[in-house]
């Protein structure tokens, strides 16, 4: 029987695998033009679908780390079965975060999974677990980006290749806000087990406002600026222009209309 149930904690969700379908479906979509002028809509489903993807993938390293460093009840709490309705703060998880892409194109951080710290020991591990989750953003971007570095862009429709650069972003952008050192974000987990306890003490009552702080710091126009300039050169570096994003975020805005696409600079 505890076998059994483990088994099941470990089972891929099928809320992922229809999320993993949706992606699929809408990404050959894009691909083929199927929908023609429908084609925006299309993208919208394929890029909030991998970003949903992208977050329990996210949740599910915390987790998973978590399990091989002790803790083993992120297997009975559902952690493992990648399905986002079993994650602590369903709604820092997964909603609000594509609220904001849908409203600003950012990758927002959401809340993580809830990991028993007492069963763990050694920071190393406490570290890594926090790590874990911006870690896989990361490689989500670098799987994105591969026919851009790869220069395998040959035979890539344009439009696809359009919203794989504007899924890229929203994964760097991600990464940067996770990692950054702000209590309650993952950068902060990644250095609280090297702090004093004094400084862990004055710094948690902080934690549950660590992300509206990012939010707000994002509105200054300055920050904002140099934010962006950021992701666009770390998104050059990957061979993806600042343009490829901006046309993608344009196609993803479908209810705007259809985008204005330039006529020179290579891309077609």
């Amino acid at each position: 029987m505890t076998t059994a149930i483990r088994r099941a904690d470990r089972r891929v969700s099928p809320v992922f695998l229809a999320l993993a379908a949706v992606m699929a479906v809408s990404g050959w979509a894009v691909w083929s033009g199927t929908l023609g002028d429908y084609t925006g809509v299309a993208v919208f489903s394929f890029v909030v679908s991998g970003w949903v993807v992208s977050l329990c993938l996210h949740e599910y390293a915390h987790a998973r780390t978590a399990l091989h460093s002790g803790d083993i009840s992120v297997e009975a709490k559902g952690y493992l079965t990648l399905n986002p309705l079993k994650y602590t703060h369903a709604l820092l998880s997964i909603v609000l975060p594509v609220i904001f892409v849908i409203m600003g194109g950012i990758g927002l951080p959401g809340g993580a999974v809830f990991i028993e710290r007492g069963r763990i020991k050694g920071r190393w591990r406490h570290s890594l677990i926090s790590a874990a989750g911006p870690l896989t953003n990361i490689l989500f971007a670098a799987v994105c980006t591969a026919p851009f570095w790869l220069h395998a862009l040959s035979g890539v429709p344009a439009v696809f290749r359009y919203a794989l650069a504007f899924l890229a972003l929203l994964q760097v952008t991600a990464a940067i806000l996770n990692f950054l050192p702000v209590p309650g974000l993952d950068g902060y987990g990644v250095l609280e087990p090297w702090l004093s306890r004094k400084v862990r003490r004055q710094v948690e009552p902080f934690a549950p406002f660590g992300l509206l702080a990012v939010f707000v710091f994002l509105w200054v126009p300055e920050v904002n600026r140099v934010f962006f300039d950021l992701v666009d050169a770390i998104l050059r570096g990957l061979g993806v222009s600042q343009l490829e994003t901006y046309i993608g975020q344009e196609y993803f805005r479908f209810w705007q209309g259809a985008p204005q696409l330039p006529q020179t600079g290579g891309l077609f």
